[in-house]
Order: C-alpha cells, then sequence, then structure tokens
C-alpha cells in the first residue's frame, strides 16, 4: 500500500515538472512576410525558447507541418522543415516547394500548450508571357510606326520599357490593360524608324526585380519612288491604278451623257418646229376657210323688197355741171345789193333749183338684206 502511493507521487512530480518546464517556453520571433514568384521556393522562420515540446505550421488554418525535438511530421511533400540552433534557442524553417497562387495568405507558428504564436502573409506573384505578335517588321524609313508588346496572365501587372536599339527621330510608348482582363496588359511603342535594328520590350514586377523580355527585329526600307515627300499621304500602287481606272470611266460615262443629252435637243428643237408649222398650216387653213365663209355670207341675195329710209329726191332737168355748180348763185346776185330781200315767200317756180342728181350719180348705195 505504501508503494503504491510513492509511486503516484512520482508520477505527480514527473507531470509537474514538464507543466513547469512547458510553461517556461516561449516564441521568441515569429515568420516575417514573404514575397515570391509562382513555382519558387517560401521560407518562414520561427524561434522559440528552449524546452518547447511541438511546433506546428499552419496556412490559412489549416496544419500543414508539425515539428518535434526529434523529427518533423510531414503530411505534404510540398511543406518541409529545416533546424538550426542559434544562441541557445531553436530555429523551426517551414519551406514551401513549388509555390502556387493560392498559396496566398496567413502562415502561423504556434506552440502547443501555448497562446502565443507568430503570424506572417505569403504573398505570391505571377510572371506571365510576354510576346510581340511579329517576330521582324518591315517599315519604311522616316514613316511613323507602332509596335505592341503583350503580358499575358501577370499578377499584379508588370511594369513595361523598351530597349530601342535602332536608330529613330523619336520614340515614345504608353502602356494600356486589356478590357475585361485584369491580369493581361499591352505596351505601344510609337517611333519613326531610320535604320535597321532590335526592339526589346520589358515587362518587370517591380516587388521582386523580377524581369522578362521580348525581342523583334527591325527592317527599314526606303520610301518607293514617286511617293510624296510626307509619307503620311502617299498611296499604294493598286490604288492609285484604281483611281485612274475610275476617273477613265467616269470621263467616258459624262462625254455619252453630253452626247445623249444633244441629241435630245435636237430631237425636241424639230419636233417643237415641226408642231409649229403644223400650227401655221392650221391657222392659215382656218383663215382661208373663214374667208369663204364671210365671202359666202357677203355674197347674199339681193332683197328688193327692202325700203331705204334716206328721203328720196326728185330729178329735175339736169343742168351741166357748171351751170350747177353757179345756178344758186347767180339767182342771189341779181338782186340790188341795196334791195331787202323780199319776206314774202315766193312760189315754187320762184325758188331756186338745186339738182342732187350729180351728187347721186358718184355715190350709189344699194341696200341689202341678206337672209
Amino acid at each position: 500500500m505504501q508503494g503504491s502511493w510513492e509511486g503516484f507521487l512520482t508520477v505527480l512530480g514527473i507531470l509537474a515538472g514538464l507543466a513547469a518546464s512547458g510553461s517556461s517556453y516561449q516564441i521568441l520571433e515569429g515568420p516575417k512576410n514573404v514575397t515570391v514568384l509562382e513555382g519558387s521556393e517560401a521560407r518562414f522562420n520561427c524561434t522559440v525558447s528552449p524546452g518547447w515540446r511541438l511546433i506546428m505550421w499552419a496556412l490559412e488554418s489549416t496544419v500543414v507541418l508539425s515539428v518535434t525535438p526529434t523529427e518533423p511530421i510531414i503530411t505534404n511533400d510540398r511543406f518541409t522543415s529545416e533546424s538550426y540552433d542559434v544562441g541557445g534557442n531553436f530555429v523551426s524553417e517551414m519551406i514551401i516547394h513549388n509555390v502556387q497562387l493560392n498559396d496566398s495568405g496567413q502562415v502561423r507558428c504556434s506552440l502547443q500548450n501555448s497562446n502565443r504564436d507568430g503570424t506572417a502573409f505569403l504573398s505570391v506573384q505571377v510572371m506571365g508571357a510576354l510576346l510581340i505578335p511579329n517576330v521582324s517588321l518591315v517599315v519604311t524609313e522616316d514613316k511613323p510606326c507602332n509596335v505592341t508588346c503583350q503580358a499575358l496572365g501577370w499578377t499584379p501587372l508588370p511594369e513595361f520599357s523598351w530597349e530601342v536599339g535602332v536608330p529613330v527621330s523619336q520614340a515614345s510608348n504608353y502602356s494600356v490593360p486589356e478590357p475585361g482582363d485584369l491580369h493581361s496588359a499591352r505596351s505601344i511603342l510609337a517611333l519613326t524608324p531610320r535604320g535597321n535594328g532590335t526592339l526589346t520590350c520589358v515587362a518587370t514586377l517591380r516587388t521582386l526585380q523580377a524581369r522578362k523580355s521580348a525581342s523583334v527585329n527591325l527592317t527599314v526600307v526606303q520610301p518607293p519612288l514617286g511617293s510624296t515627300d510626307d509619307p503620311d499621304t502617299s498611296l499604294p500602287t493598286w490604288a492609285i491604278v484604281l483611281l485612274a481606272v475610275l476617273s477613265s470611266l467616269l470621263l467616258i460615262l459624262i462625254i455619252v451623257l453630253i452626247i445623249i443629252f444633244c441629241c435630245c435637243c435636237v430631237s425636241g428643237t424639230e419636233k417643237k418646229e415641226s408642231s409649229y408649222q403644223s400650227e401655221i398650216r392650221k391657222s392659215a387653213s382656218a383663215k382661208t376657210d373663214k374667208g369663204t365663209s364671210d365671202t359666202n355670207l357677203k355674197s347674199g341675195n339681193e332683197n328688193y323688197g327692202y325700203s331705204s329710209d334716206e328721203p328720196k329726191t326728185t330729178q329735175i332737168a339736169s343742168p351741166t355741171p357748171k351751170a350747177r355748180g353757179v345756178s344758186v348763185l347767180e339767182r342771189s346776185s341779181s338782186r340790188h345789193p341795196y334791195q331787202e330781200p323780199n319776206t314774202h315767200r315766193s312760189s315754187p317756180a320762184s325758188r331756186p333749183q338745186v339738182s342732187f342728181n350729180n351728187l347721186a350719180s358718184h355715190r350709189q348705195v344699194r341696200n341689202a338684206t341678206l337672209v
């Protein structure tokens, strides 16, 4: 009975000693933030005081590695451990192999039976593809041209620069993101070349100073003969030929239209003249018919039963023409100049006889009634 009590007290002493020793160790320095490229290695260090029994490494709250004083407990080949003694303290290092973009997140180092831990952040950057669509370019001397460089699948987007290995009169570049793609961008180099050479596009991840480049060979040719001084206004040969053909066809079409218009005008004039002459003939014919009708009307039959209203003159003796003209004067002059005129009414026999036969002989009036 006494022996059993002694054994029990021994176990309690050992446990008390373990508890006391466990409470004395702690994390002296936790891991630091790390930024790496995708596909590379990431290393995190955790320094603890002596007396520890178990170190646990977690990535985004998931334990991926455990370390004991004798050996590490590996559950995933991508997560391994190395250990060092520095000034009597223990340093545990976790290595993440072939880091992927989805490994980005919080890394935590903790001790068993301890509320203290150390945390850090893993940032993974991706260097995507960099390309220039054309391996070689042929451009015209002193004619402005553009060269495009594309960065595809980069996280974050890189910074672009150009290494111009050709003589140029001017050069500039600018970068724009690809629409609808947060991990792609392009850089456009605008230059006016004056000779052959190589152009190199460089994309750099500034945080890691990691860079990738792509090159293109630039061949400069002389402008074609007969081109204008301004290369922007020059036209290709096929365009000039096409313009010449179109101009010829247009000229021929204009000539044909002029000929047709002249023919139509001449035909219309002849037609108008013919119509005018026909109208004249018709008018003359109508006037002739009207004159004939008037003549027929004027030459109607004489109406012998018509009685004229003019007073009839009784023909008396017709004196000679000379006597007729002076008969009245003579009779009137036969009076005495101082003789008063006879106030008595003279008889018909004493009145001067005036004849109108001569007047009637000169003007014959014929009355006719047209029926």
